[in-house]
């Protein structure tokens, strides 16, 4: 499953998606990854999630990012969900591709049975047509 948070930089998208990673893990058998840019929100999240700075990683395109996130995944039987923020950012996508990189996430998603929630800065309207429906919120 795809759950896409999306709305132009500085809307609250950030303080959303942490509040709702925060409130998944008290329910959670499994563990959670949370991917950011950086390690600003590491006090902001349970000590139960694990955050992985992107940047400290050589990824330098969105098929080195899909790559990642698969290895998360085959290194972590019980990985229930991955929150994503700064989704541009850390994937490396423009706006163009994001279409692409969320169907490959999707298949990985239906594949593995990992969630992804997806903090993406970019207007609802802008989002591909076949996610518009995976959009939980719109700020």
């Amino acid at each position: 499953m795809i759950q896409i948070i999306s709305g132009v930089k500085g809307k609250g998208k950030t303080k959303y998606l942490i509040q709702k990673v925060n409130d998944a893990i008290k329910t959670s058998s499994g563990n959670i990854v949370y991917l950011d840019k950086n390690n600003k929100h590491m006090y902001e999240l349970s000590n139960r999630i694990r955050l992985i700075n992107v940047k400290d990683f050589p990824i330098d395109n969105y098929d080195s990012f899909l790559g990642f996130v698969c290895g998360l995944i085959s290194q972590d039987h019980d990985l229930e969900a991955m929150y994503l923020d700064s989704f541009l950012s850390i994937s490396l996508v423009t706006e163009d591709y994001v279409g692409y990189v969320l169907t490959q996430l999707e298949k990985i998603s239906n594949s593995f049975n990992v969630d992804f929630i997806i903090s993406i800065s970019i207007d609802a309207e802008n989002i591909p047509d076949e996610f518009k429906d995976k959009i939980v919120i719109s700020l």
